[in-house]
């Protein structure tokens, strides 16, 4: 019996059958088949029943299963051990991204290139979703760390923020759009001024939209979003045509103030625009995804609000 076997058997099972799995293990079909038979030869059991349209557990192979699994996360355990004390990191890690977080201040790429320069059998997986999304897939374990946009001013149960952005909201229009009237001083307007006016805005999910519906709830209205995009410069596009107002995080993702669009920071209540990395309470399991942690941590900015590294 061997490893390699074992794992076969698991990614037929997870898979559900020779042709996903042998895909997954870029395996030809013939040779990951084999090999399930030769194993099933060794322990003088059929672990899979091959009768139906897809590949099912015999009652020895459900009996099985959790002994497989075990063997190879005590295979796996036992590399990163080893590759712990010689320094050298392996696996997989899964970061996750909120849309438009990126930018001149906030260089996720060039941060994943030098990470990958400095450890090059170690993947890093990234994906882009909303906020709310990606806290339910730290806490179920499918990413390891996150870079998302806070929806409440601190952590759900069982993950830990550390924030590297906030900013205040602002409203930008085009020229001559009404609401520059009811602009105080030239710089702010108060929030009531954006009741019946067709917003601009991330959508649901995102720490923009929770922070702008949050604050429209304590006027006593509800904001009137006409318009959602992923990323704050195509708001900035749609509020330059005229479609209504965008609600943007001020900073270098807001509009330039010496361009088509102005902007207006939002008061009474102003709201607040955050960026956090998070994780799992208690740090991430894997030496790997721990590493990453540490390196997020040193190159990006650390501000006061938000929580810290648990």
């Amino acid at each position: 019996m061997e490893l390699r076997q074992l794992r076969y058997f698991v990614a037929v099972v997870e898979e559900g059958g020779f042709t996903r799995a042998a895909a997954r293990l870029h395996l030809a079909q013939p040779g990951l088949s084999a090999q399930v038979r030769q194993l099933e030869r060794e322990l003088g059991q059929p672990l899979l029943d091959r009768s139906g349209r897809s590949v099912t557990l015999t009652e020895v192979g459900r009996a099985v299963l959790p002994y497989a699994r075990a063997a190879l996360a005590a295979a796996d355990s036992v590399r990163q051990t080893v590759d712990t004390y010689t320094g050298l990191l392996r696996g997989r890690v899964t970061l996750g991204l909120v849309s438009g977080a990126t930018g001149r201040a906030f260089d996720i790429a060039g941060l994943l290139a030098d990470f990958h320069q400095a450890h090059p059998a170690l993947e890093v997986a990234l994906t882009e979703d909303t906020t709310e999304r990606m806290q339910a897939a730290l806490l179920g374990g499918e990413l390891d760390i996150a870079v998302l946009g806070p929806t409440e001013e601190t952590a759900p149960p069982g993950l830990a923020f550390r924030t590297v952005v906030d900013v205040p909201l602002v409203a930008a229009v085009a020229p001559g759009d009404p609401l520059l009237g009811l602009a105080e001083e030239g710089t702010t307007v108060p929030l009531a001024g954006l009741r019946d006016r067709p917003l601009i805005c991330l959508p649901r999910g995102t720490g923009v939209r929770a922070a702008l519906e949050r604050g429209c709830a304590q006027e006593g209205f509800h904001p009137r979003v006409t318009f959602e995009a992923a990323a704050p410069h195509v708001l900035a596009q749609f509020a330059a045509r005229g479609l209504g107002v965008a609600v943007l995080p001020a900073g270098e993702d807001a509009p330039d103030p010496d361009g088509p669009l102005r902007t207006l920071r939002i008061v009474r209540p102003g709201m607040r625009a955050r960026i956090a990395v998070a994780w799992q309470t208690g740090g991430p399991s894997s030496p790997a995804a721990r590493a990453l942690l540490d390196r997020l941590c040193e190159a990006l900015p650390k501000l006061p609000a938000g929580g810290g590294r648990a």
